[in-house]
């Protein structure tokens, strides 16, 4: 089956589950004989998606479009005034992509051209193609600029461009109207966090709705011409692409819910993202959700129909480990482990409320929080104020060795999360044999047995288990033993199966007929 997948993280840009969940799950889907394509926002190191078809602004999309347009960009360094050879060219292109065969199946060759100015700098935005996310449009290099220092561009229009951005404004309206190609080079210009390499959740700064909007743009161009049999978008920031492009190649959208606003802010939402997401979910074919607890908020919050959810877990990767040196940490000291974004959600609070208690019963322990998130500053302060900062180190964003690391320097993990939809770090933390506590407000507790669980609130009750895994080794090497081989069964092709069983429900609801073996691939 060829799967286009939609994602905003994928390593080396990850900043929470999301990026992993992508990883392991497309890895998986690769292992058992499927095609697939994964569509980012922004420029990546391909160095970690040799098992996938990798897409992103650094680079024209494969074939068939970039043989059309590598011939034609070619020409254009001798542009002149524009007006005849366009028009040469514009022949010349619609000849050789007829007797190649290279027309798009939907909108056919190219129709028409026109000369644009776009901010100097934003061809190199997008690499030497320059494609642009625009429905039916893209912009390519001319070498000249305008007086005023802007880039001389040669705007291509597909056959039925004006049509489909039409619709798309019609039933969406997340299509800008007028010059999109001017408002789109001006933006991704202006705009070079959205698109450029950075630290740890620079890809979520800014107006994210924008951004999510001109990411439906882009993957629409991007995918142009390609073999898709179904759409995989991973949460709300891509439900505008994964709509736009199951409209565009009349194929079946699975939408994938890893958290949803009100994990993310309790009660007090987001209006706009929560429309974005309802609308994902109400125009997906099936809906697959990580927990039964995120079930149950998608079927409450959202009005879901029960029958188009699926719950799919999360998986871990059981490759061997390689043991790290543990400078810095004393034999003597116990290390409880907080690991994940410093927010609302993920309870931080609850976690330095409880190692205040543990410290008053065991005072060699230590506690360290890794992640990095809008609560840092505050928590650092919570812990001083608690006068317990010289026994809480926080680490910052840790990413590769550095994980593995400080869970090898574990004696305990602890996720004290507010709202969790599923949880990947307690299977990373049992995977490298520490004892795990979680929340009883977790997705993942619903498949995991031998762990501790402890509802967030109930710091008291944190600070109980976490004493009582310290202090009694015989409870500690059991939670080991039997966690490492739990951990075991929870694969990601365990998850990547059951996706398989999403994607059949979703050809055969929107085909009205069958046709795709789970297993099979195909």
């Amino acid at each position: 089956m060829n799967i286009a997948m939609l994602g905003w993280e994928f390593p080396p840009f990850i900043s929470g589950g999301l990026g992993t969940a992508c990883y392991g799950l497309t890895k998986a889907l690769d292992a058992r004989g499927h095609e697939v394509l994964f569509v980012l926002p922004r420029p990546v190191d391909r160095s970690k998606a040799s098992h996938i078809r990798l897409l992103s602004p650094d680079a024209p999309p494969p074939a068939p479009d970039a043989q059309v347009q590598v011939g034609l960009a070619e020409r254009l360094g001798n542009l002149g005034d524009g007006a005849a050879l366009a028009a040469e060219i514009l022949a010349e292109e619609r000849a050789a992509a007829l007797q190649s065969g290279l027309a798009h199946p939907v909108t056919g060759p190219f129709k028409r051209m026109r000369l644009v100015g776009v901010p100097a700098g934003f061809s190199s935005v997008y690499g030497d193609g320059g494609v642009v996310g625009t429905a039916g449009r893209r912009l390519l290099p001319t070498g000249s600029k305008n007086p005023d220092g802007t880039a001389i561009m040669l705007e291509v229009i597909d056959d039925d461009a004006d049509e489909l951005l039409s619709e798309a404004e019609a039933l969406e309206g997340w299509w800008q109207q007028g010059d999109a190609m001017g408002d789109l080079g001006k933006e991704a210009a202006n705009t070079p966090h959205i698109f450029g390499q950075g630290g740890p959740g620079i890809h979520y700064r800014g107006n994210l709705i924008a951004e999510s909007e001109r990411y439906a743009r882009l993957v629409v161009a991007l995918t142009r011409g390609q073999k898709i049999d179904v759409i995989h978008a991973h949460d709300w920031l891509t439900f505008p692409a994964g709509i736009a492009l199951a409209r565009a190649v009349n194929k079946p959208l699975v939408v994938h819910i890893h958290s949803t606003e009100f994990d993310r802010s309790g009660d007090n939402v987001n209006q706009r993202v929560y429309d974005l997401e309802r609308r994902g979910m109400m125009a997906a074919v099936r809906v697959i959700c990580v927990s039964e607890l995120t079930r149950n908020i998608c079927i409450t919050r959202y009005g879901v129909p029960a029958s188009k959810i699926d719950v799919v877990y999360n998986g871990i990767e059981n490759e061997a480990l390689q043991p790290h040196p543990e400078d810095g940490i004393k034999k003597t000291d116990k290390v409880v482990l907080f690991l994940g974004r410093i927010t609302m959600q993920k309870g931080p609070e609850y976690f330095i409320a409880a190692a205040k208690l543990v410290l008053e019963k065991v005072p060699e322990a230590k506690f360290i929080i890794a992640g990095s998130g809008d609560m840092e500053a505050r928590m650092i302060e919570l812990a001083a104020e608690m006068h317990i900062g010289h026994r809480v180190l926080f680490t910052g964003f840790l990413r590769g060795k550095d994980v593995d690391r400080v869970y090898k320097m574990a004696d305990c993990y602890v996720m004290p999360s507010v709202s969790e939809p599923f949880g990947i770090a307690p299977l990373e933390a049992m995977r490298h044999d520490v004892p795990t506590i979680i929340s009883k407000q977790s997705g993942v507790s619903e498949v995991l047995t031998h762990v501790l669980k402890v509802d967030f609130w109930d710091v008291p009750e944190m600070a109980n288990k976490i004493v009582a895994v310290l202090r009694y080794p015989p409870l500690s090497q059991t939670l080991r033993e039997h966690g490492s081989v739990e951990v075991k069964r929870l694969t990601w092709d365990t998850s990547a199966e059951a996706c398989e069983e999403s994607y059949a429900s979703a050809v055969k609801d929107h085909s009205g007929v069958g046709g795709f073996v789970p297993g099979s691939g195909r």
